[in-house]
């Protein structure tokens, strides 16, 4: 039962979907008058994807998992010598008369599986130094690679989901605190030099990370500040709505990236502050019903799913928090509502691979 309303409710966000991007068009190039089809196309696909990865066996895709993996790191390497620039970021394959692949959106399933495979291989072995640092290591190594790889896009939105994917893994798996404290620590210490860098080695900041890094840096600290068209653009077109909303395409103020970034800003303007409220309320209940289904697998099963629940709920907490002001703008869009077609089927293949999961094994 809970499967049936689970695909009820992606049905439900792929018509939020598709009716909130053909409202931004408005604000768009002629380029992007078609998105909405685009999108609509997407999910059709992915629904198809589902079908298939559920129809498979319980342990098809853990077969493959090395193959995938390197598969997806070959593809990282590739996009940085042909990928096409958009906007300053060298993430995307294009493809004529189709749209653009993003090879580190599809790289999440990728990591997802393999840790999950490492981590259920040793999953017997007891939670002493020697084990739990060669746990460690390898899963960081395993993740360190496509996240030096995509920061080189610049990607930054993707490498904060990869390094999530990772730790949540590794806490699932029982890994002691100590080695969390450990991190923070260190964690902090680099923010620490980073940000020295950025405020006051301006010069040296730009050669280590480059300048369009240097510029992603600008809009978190206009995130702090309150400042920058686009933030200052959103909380407007959010807060003037009135509560049944302005309509579809009548969205009074104008912001960049309202298709994806930015899709909230749209659906609170047009739908309004007490419908959008509701829409909301039923992304938090598919979010729910989805840990349900979770709870419900084997224990071989359960880092799939806490990998993919920890970067919904990351991703839908960070677009929704930058959108209203409360966290700053990394360019992270909102699962199935956003428009991208690599990020729609990855976490439609993701959805398939729960479904399989959760059925009986059919080894």
């Amino acid at each position: 039962m809970k499967k049936k309303i689970l695909i009820i409710q992606i049905i439900l966000m792929a018509i939020l979907s598709i009716i909130s991007i053909y409202s931004s068009s408005f604000m768009m190039s002629i380029d992007y008058k078609y998105l909405h089809i685009k999108q609509a196309i997407w999910f059709l696909i992915g629904f198809f994807l589902i079908l298939i990865i559920y129809k498979q066996n319980n342990n098809f895709f853990y077969k493959y998992v090395d193959i995938l993996y390197y598969l997806g790191l070959l593809s990282l390497i590739l996009v940085l010598i042909f990928g096409t620039n958009v906007n300053g970021s060298k993430a995307w394959f294009s493809i004529p008369k189709i749209g653009s692949i993003q090879p580190s959106e599809l790289m999440k399933i990728f990591l997802i599986l393999k840790l999950s495979k490492i981590l259920n291989e040793n999953e017997k072995k007891e939670r002493i130094f020697k084990n739990e640092i060669y746990i460690i290591l390898k899963c960081l190594l395993f993740t360190l690679i496509p996240a030096l790889l995509t920061f080189l896009e610049p990607d930054t939105g993707n490498v904060i989901l990869y390094f999530i994917i990772c730790f949540i893994m590794l806490f699932i798996y029982g890994i002691r605190y100590r080695w969390f404290i450990t991190f923070i620590i260190i964690l902090s210490l680099l923010i620490i030099s980073f940000l020295y860098l950025y405020f006051y080695k301006k010069d040296i900041f730009i050669n280590i990370f480059g300048t369009n890094f240097f510029y992603r840096m600008d809009r978190i600290v206009e995130w702090k500040n309150k400042e920058g068209m686009q933030l200052e653009n959103a909380l407007a077109a959010i807060g003037s709505s009135p509560p049944n909303g302005y309509g579809i395409k009548k969205t009074p103020i104008y912001f960049p990236e309202p298709h994806t970034d930015f899709i909230i800003s749209i659906i609170f303007s047009n739908f309004g502050f007490y419908l959008s409220i509701f829409i909301l309320f039923n992304i938090f209940l598919f979010d729910i019903n989805l840990i349900f289904i979770g709870l419900k697998n084997s224990k071989k099963n359960k880092y799939l799913i806490g990998g993919t629940i920890s970067i919904l709920l990351f991703q839908q907490i960070q677009n929704i928090g930058m959108n209203i002001g409360l966290l700053p703008i990394t360019g992270i869009t909102l699962p199935f509502i956003s428009y991208g077609g690599s990020s729609l089927i990855s976490y439609m293949i993701l959805i398939g691979l729960i479904l399989n999961a959760n059925k009986k094994n059919t080894n």
